[in-house]
């Protein structure tokens, strides 16, 4: 077994492991695409085949992909005060859940054309917390639904100087109201490691920052 190439490109200042994936972009194919719907998103039903880790192929399998674009989030945070600024607005998508479809988040939003992750960073910072951020560490690339989805989501703590209040904010053309909460991070730490916290970027980004937040905080201040 061929375990030398690998897939993707290592986040800077990080290296790949030992184990390396066997396969390979090569090692897949597109037979055919079809676009299913065009609308404010994109669906596509593909024909693919992949090699088989026993060897040969798979037979053409019929998958539909979503497309939405990728994603950047930011974490914002005031390593003086040791403040969090976050977020809570409504989510369609979690009407399922008993106890609220409101979330507690990082702030996000869908990369334009020809914009950098910092310059959607920033902008969005801006829009919903009315925040600007001065420096940005990142934290993790990853797809959330890899399955489904080509979306790629590219998380950072941002750097910024904790506001004097909350408020509410948002895009109203984009039909935004977004609430902004000043939290200490040991408070939003409980919140974490008690469940309360259940947006997969802001569980990541979290998880990074319990981890490296005290390293991060002493180059920062």
């Amino acid at each position: 077994m061929n375990l030398a190439t690998s897939t993707g490109t290592p986040a800077a200042g990080s290296e790949w492991p030992v184990v390396k994936l066997q396969f390979g972009a090569a090692d897949a194919r597109i037979l055919e695409d079809q676009r299913v719907y065009d609308g404010h998103f994109k669906m596509h039903r593909l024909t693919v085949q992949h090699r088989l880790f026993g060897g040969g192929w798979s037979e053409p399998l019929s998958r539909e992909i979503f497309e939405r674009g990728d994603a950047v989030g930011v974490l914002p945070w005031d390593p003086v005060s040791d403040d969090l600024i976050m977020l809570e607005q409504y989510r369609v998508g979690v009407r399922r859940d008993e106890d609220s479809p409101w979330m507690l988040e990082l702030v996000a939003g869908v990369v334009e054309d020809g914009e950098s992750d910092a310059e959607v960073a920033r902008r969005e910072a801006q829009e919903e917390a009315a925040l600007s951020i001065s420096e940005l560490e990142p934290v993790a690339r990853y797809y959330p639904s890899a399955g489904a989805c080509t979306e790629q989501v590219r998380l950072f703590i941002g750097r910024t100087q904790r506001p004097e209040q909350g408020g509410v904010y948002g895009n109203a053309d984009e039909g935004e109201d977004i609430r902004v909460h000043i939290l200490p991070r040991a408070e939003v730490m409980d919140y974490l490691t008690s469940g309360f916290i259940n947006n997969g970027h802001t569980l990541i980004a979290l998880q990074w920052l319990a981890l490296h937040g005290d390293e991060l905080r002493g180059r920062w201040t």
